[in-house]
């Protein structure tokens, strides 16, 4: 078995048991605001639209990525670390509107110990959000590597592995959106 395979064998077993731990959360999350649950009254608070715009940024991250990934194979350097800082930057936007979406809920006094909305909401959407952050310093580490012209193949196939685990992030995110904040106003 070649390094790239190992890599890539090593993330499917990482991202495996991560999407355990996302499944556990997501079904607590839809337990609790199944009729009669505790979290349809906070969910109000939720701002579906500003987020989904939030999540267009995150998802066009993959494509971005994508293209990244298509110049590194074709050996341009320079176009492949700019869609890369791209897809960097659009993962920040989410980020930092995910903040911004902490701050309103608490100014509301939702937080994560004031009720079953707020534990659940915060442990979900933050542990993504954790993800998200792993995967940006991921990101950042690999385009100075490849900026620092000391590029070898291990880091083309580090870059790989590190779009894996991104559009991992990134489906986990459809999934999450679609459960907390589509829910929300079905």
């Amino acid at each position: 078995m070649n390094d790239l395979s190992k890599n890539k064998l090593m993330m499917l077993i990482f991202i495996a048991s991560e999407s355990f731990f996302f499944i556990t959360l997501i079904i607590s999350y839809v337990y609790y605001s199944r009729p009669g649950g505790t979290l349809s009254e906070s969910a109000q608070y939720l701002d579906v639209t500003k987020t989904g715009i939030f999540t267009f940024f995150l998802l066009s991250s993959s494509l971005t990525i994508e293209i990244a990934d298509k110049k590194l194979h074709k050996g341009k350097r320079k176009g492949m670390l700019t869609w890369l800082w791209i897809s960097i930057l659009l993962g920040v936007v989410f980020l930092v509107g995910q903040g911004l979406e902490y701050a309103t809920l608490i100014e509301e006094k939702i937080t994560i110990s004031q009720n079953i909305f707020g534990s659940a909401f915060f442990t979900l959407t933050g542990f993504h959000g954790l993800h998200v952050f792993i995967g940006l310093l991921a990101l950042i580490i690999l385009a100075g590597i490849i900026a620092s012209k000391k590029y070898k193949t291990v880091e083309y196939d580090a870059f790989n592995t590190a779009t894996v685990y991104w559009h991992f992030v990134d489906a986990v995110w459809v999934v999450v959106f679609s459960v907390v904040y589509i829910g929300s106003i079905l």
